[in-house]
């Protein structure tokens, strides 16, 4: 890793999460909490992206989406037309490719912040 600062990796997550927050309020989405609030599971998945793309920093979002389905899928999650935490189902459980563009943007907007 290119940056192994815990607090800073931690900062930039919060950050990158309260950015997809306001986009998710933008389209509609009030569902998400924010970073204090929000679950312990969806803390780490941001603080993964963030690794993520220091130890990768050429990776497209298409790459941080995918590194977020194997996430998704080694901790039993599956597609469901509905996010629903406790089924551990969710929409984005697809192929970057078959994401509509609002929510491929949201792999974009991640890596923007983290770069």
């Amino acid at each position: 890793m290119i940056y192994t600062n815990p607090s800073r990796i931690e900062y930039t997550a919060s950050v990158c999460h309260e950015v997809n927050r306001a986009y998710c309020k933008f389209l509609g989405d009030d569902s998400q909490l924010p970073w204090e609030l929000a679950p312990a599971w969806q803390r780490a998945s941001a603080i993964n992206g963030v690794k993520f793309h220091l130890d990768h920093p050429d990776a497209l979002p298409s790459a941080s989406h995918e590194e977020w389905l194997k996430e998704k899928f080694a901790s039993g999650w599956t597609y469901g037309v509905v996010k629903d935490a406790e089924a551990k189902t969710h929409p984005c459980i697809v192929p970057f490719g078959e994401l509509p563009e609002e929510q491929q943007l949201k792999d974009v907007l991640f890596k923007a912040v983290v770069d």
